[in-house]
Formats: C-alpha cells, structure tokens, sequence
C-alpha cells in the first residue's frame, strides 16, 4: 500500500477522527498512488492513523475510509452501504418512498451520496476514491436496497476540485423513464432525475415541509426559491389561505404547477423572476403575508464565500422580515456549509433589527434522520433553520 506522511504535529485532526487530510499536513507520498487509490497515513514518528482514498488534485489530498488498518474492498463497501440502509429503517417514518440511503462521511463513505425514489436509487459520487469504486458501489447499492436501476448524477461543482468530469448516466437498468413520481406525506411530486436540483429533490427538507404544513393554516404565504413546489403544496395541504410561490427558473416553476396539478391544488399564484427583485416589488406594492419561507441556492460553498453570502442572507431577510404583518412568521434556511449556524442566527438578528422588526426564534430546523451528521464530522451540517416571530415593527 502506497503511504502518505504527516509533518510533525499534523495528525491531531486524524486522531479526533476527522475524515479529510489537507495537502499542507503531508509532508512526503511514499509510492506512487493514482487518484482515489488506497492509502495509509502515517505520522511523522511513524504511527499508523487510517486508511484513506488519494486525492492528488484536491485540496484534500486524502479522505479515510477506515481508522484500522484494513484491505478497501467489496466487502468493505457491501457493508458500510449496508448499514446505512438498515440504520435509516429503524428512524424513518414510512410514509414516503424516497429517502437518503448513503450520506457520505457521516455514514463512512466519504464522497458517496446515494438517494432512493421509489424503485430507483440516485448515486452521486463527488471525490476521487468514490469515482475509483463506482461499479462496486452501484452493485452493492442494487443489491442492498432491492431497487430495479441506478441512476447516477455526479455532476455537483465540487468534481472539478477533485479533477472529475461531470457524469450523468444510466448505471445499472433502464436510462427511461427520466421522470418519476414519489409519494411525500400524502404529496406526490414528480421527480426529474436529468436535470432536477441535487440528485432530483430536496429530500433534506421533508421534515420541514411538514413543519411548514402545521403552520400554515389560514396564513397568507409567501414561497421564495419555491422550486419544484415542496414548501408550497405543503403550505395549500395544511390550509393556506393562499399561497404566492417564486423562483427564477422557468423549467423548476413548470415542475411546481403540473405537482400541484398532479395533487388537486392549483390555487397557488406562480411568478417566475430573481426573489430579490419580486420581494422589493411586494414591498414597494405593500404587500404584506403571514408566513414567509425563505430556502435560496447556495450562497457560500466554502467558509472562503461567507462574507459575501452573509450580505445575500441578509439582505432576502430583511426583506422578508418587511413584508411581514405582526405575529407572521419567517421560516428561512441556509444550505450552505461555509456559514455556520451561529454566523446565520447572527445574519437573521441583523436582518430584523435593519428592518425595525421585534422577531423572536421559536423553532430550529435542520435535515431529517436519513441526513445524520456525524460527531467527528461538523462539516456534515451544511442545513440549518430558524422559525421566527414577528412581535411587531418598532
């Protein structure tokens, strides 16, 4: 087995079982490994600390597969993948088809992201050791899950660190069809696995959804980044007394309409265009709502983009925070992994004070059971969000 070397001091990281080796703490390969090979890391004095995927292109240069000293095999994947699967059994509820199977790190597999709709488990396979064993991965995915295909969608940004091509393909069964429909709490959403957001849906957010539902009833909302219309149909299921939903992108407002058609709840108003312009039109109109969900894109993949993607945040929120009658609620997230939850809760206090509003959090909100985050991993919790109340404007 080929052998990276740390630089004195450097393998405190690994010894608290964090996953990722920056390039900085090698201070010499020992062989040489290819991208996603199989290697030891050692101390400087020689101390064995984990195996672990090559990375050569990336910034980490490695990422642990196991803290033993081990062979990375079949085996070794047919098991990990196993026990995700059992472990999301005995935590979910049964009232969806579609769920997260494999979560990367927390779950042991760093760079593999498997989401099941239906018969179909989505693969997403984002590092260069999770690229070396894609067919042991789909083989052990199929025949762990039971489900009839794989559909891979590996064309996240983030391959490009890792020098990796995007790749959308049919990896095991039938490529047709490219649209599904999956059942969500008593929901049906279709589902494009080709070209939809992530893997084809949020399924990070089912537990918000419903969150959203409870609180809906009789309250005009506003749906901003609505997407394929998970927080909206909600809203209309729980008894919205109207729903007003926006997003930029023609194609993910079609997705929307023809779910909403597909469930019987064609009363929601669809407005295609940049949500910060739409809620500076509603505001400059006085329009005014009692729920606002507020889920945006991305704004800092990295902790390097925080600056920047705080002033996004802040600026959504306090628009959001304007348009809100007294006792309406905010329900806003972040998806981003470079803002920490401490850095969003302090944005959204900013964003109520610039807006004059007296807002209180009542509720924190993160990814559901099928998302776990592990201990050792921080990075894992990339989703994070508040629901707040608007007392009054000062």
């Amino acid at each position: 087995m080929h052998k990276l070397i740390l630089k004195p001091g450097r393998e405190k990281s690994l010894k608290r079982r964090h996953p990722w080796v920056f390039s900085g703490a090698v201070a010499k390969v020992q062989g040489q490994p290819g991208p996603g090979e199989t290697v030891a890391i050692g101390s400087a004095t020689g101390e064995f600390l984990a195996v672990a995927a090559y990375s050569p292109q990336s910034q980490i240069v490695a990422r642990v597969w196991a803290w033993e000293d081990r062979a990375i095999d079949g085996a070794f994947f047919s098991r990990r993948i196993e026990r995700a699967v059992e472990q999301r059994r005995t935590v979910l509820d049964t009232d969806t088809d579609a769920m997260r199977l494999v979560h990367g790190e927390s779950d042991g597999l760093p760079g593999v992201v498997a989401d099941r709709y239906g018969d179909t488990v989505v693969l997403q396979l984002t590092s260069a050791g999770a690229e070396r064993w894609r067919e042991v991965i789909a083989d052990a995915l199929l025949e762990v899950s039971g489900a009839s295909r794989i559909w891979e969608r590996s064309d996240a940004e983030v391959r490009a660190l890792e020098g990796l091509a995007p790749v959308i393909a049919a990896l095991r069964g039938t490529r047709e069809p490219a649209r599904i429909v999956i059942s969500e709490q008593g929901l049906q959403f279709e589902i494009d696995l080709e070209r939809g957001h992530k893997t084809g849906f949020y399924l990070d957010q089912r537990d918000n959804r419903r969150r959203v539902r409870t609180l809906a009833r009789g309250r005009d909302v506003l749906d901003g980044f609505c997407y394929s219309g998970g927080f909206a149909l909600n809203a209309l299921a729980g008894g919205a007394k109207s729903v007003t939903a926006v997003d930029s992108s023609a194609d993910a407002l079609a997705l929307a309409r023809g779910n909403a058609e597909l469930n019987k709840l064609t009363q929601a108003e669809w407005l295609e265009g940049d949500v910060f312009q739409l809620l500076r039109r509603f505001r400059d109109q006085g329009r005014n709502f009692d729920l606002v969900v507020l889920d945006p894109p991305k704004f800092a993949p990295t902790a390097a983009h925080a600056e920047k993607a705080a002033r996004a945040y802040k600026d959504i929120n306090l628009l959001a925070f304007k348009l809100l009658r007294p006792g309406g609620l905010l329900v806003t997230f972040s998806c981003s992994g470079g803002v920490s939850a401490d850095l969003f809760q302090k944005i959204i206090a900013g964003a109520a004070l610039d807006a004059g509003a007296d807002a209180q959090i009542i509720d924190r909100l993160g990814p559901g059971a099928d998302h776990p985050v592990a201990l050792n991993f921080p990075e894992g919790e990339y989703l994070k969000g508040l629901v707040c109340r608007v007392a009054g404007q000062r």
